[in-house]
């Protein structure tokens, strides 16, 4: 990999702008867990120069992280290790719970499944509104200050929310849905990142994998797969997004590059980004050299701009993924 990094404040060493994301890792919502070719994802991600790797909690309810840990031990420091809490489960439904006794409780688990003791990157799931803001910064300051964490960040969070979070403890980083299909960002939070120096973990780069390029309209989810119920992968919006993947392919060609390594380029060349490039299996993660060592250019965002206009009639965001706020 190049040597293609960022600094995020309060973690000594720079992350790669690529990120492992493990969520498919930890198996549920993606079809099960596959732990021999997890570990071995993880082995070739540290192999191609990815330093950085993202998992939460809630991710197989704890089998992510403890897939993690076991294939991390005797190699943990060459890792920035990015996890997360505030999301809580009972019987397998996931609702938002940011309470300090939940931080507490959870950040304990975490490091022993991730066989540590300290977290890079601990980051808020998802807001939880029901509990003050001012209690959670402070259980996650108090983390800070013990040395079992070094920085903080906000996933999902909206501009309004980070301030009011910020008036109590600091934020490193923040974890929206950011690709080619889902843009969202674009008004609000990434600005925010920008000017309040705050790096962008872009979750779903390849969007659940629509642009991977490798993605047909006769393909079939099964079991507890997430894209069963993604809006994006229901007719007629599944057709039109296949088609823009076609169109794209002409310029990543361009390029000499693939579908893979456009969809990820374009995150990078959005702004202080890392592209969370989600993988189970080592052959999910071959080609994160191509992303590196060229960018697109104002034309090129321009013709991608008109491709997404000319073939997407129903665009539809991530919003169905929001879990439910604590009853």
């Amino acid at each position: 990999m190049s040597a293609d990094t960022i600094a995020i404040p309060g973690i000594a060493k720079p992350a790669s702008r690529i990120a492992l994301g493990t969520w498919a890792i930890g198996g549920s919502m993606w079809g099960g867990a596959d732990d021999a070719n997890a570990s071995k994802t993880i082995d070739e991600a540290l192999e191609l120069g990815i330093n950085m790797i993202d998992t939460a909690p809630v991710y197989g309810f704890g089998h992510s992280e403890e897939v993690i840990g076991k294939a991390l031990e005797g190699r943990r420091g060459r890792v920035i290790l990015a996890t997360k809490v505030g999301l809580n489960w009972h019987d397998g439904k996931v609702f938002r719970d940011s309470r300090s006794a939940r931080i507490e409780e959870e950040v304990e688990k975490s490091l022993s499944r991730l066989r540590t003791d300290y977290i890079d990157l601990y980051q808020i799931h998802w807001p939880d509104t029901c509990t003050p803001f001012e209690e959670t910064a402070r259980a996650l300051e108090n983390l800070v200050k013990s040395g079992k964490v070094q920085a903080l960040g906000l996933s999902n969070f909206s501009p309004a929310q980070m301030d009011e979070f910020r008036k109590f403890a600091p934020v490193s980083a923040v974890q929206p849905p950011y690709n080619l299909f889902e843009r969202e960002i674009e008004r609000d939070v990434l600005p925010y990142a920008e000017k309040n120096n705050l790096v962008v973990l872009a979750y779903g780069p390849l969007c659940r994998g629509l642009l991977s390029g490798r993605m047909t309209a006769d393909r079939k989810f099964e079991g507890d797969d997430l894209r069963k119920t993604d809006p994006k992968f229901q007719q007629p919006r599944f057709g039109q997004y296949l088609q823009a993947v076609e169109d794209l392919k002409a310029i990543a060609n361009k390029h000499g590059k693939s579908m893979l390594a456009l969809a990820i380029r374009w995150v990078l060349d959005r702004g202080p980004t890392i592209a969370l490039w989600g993988a189970r299996k080592p052959e999910q993660i071959a080609g994160v050299d191509d992303a590196f060592g060229w960018k697109l250019d104002a034309e090129d965002m321009q013709a991608i701009d008109a491709i997404l206009a000319k073939d997407i009639k129903d665009p539809v965001g991530p919003e169905f993924m929001a879990p439910p706020l604590r009853a």
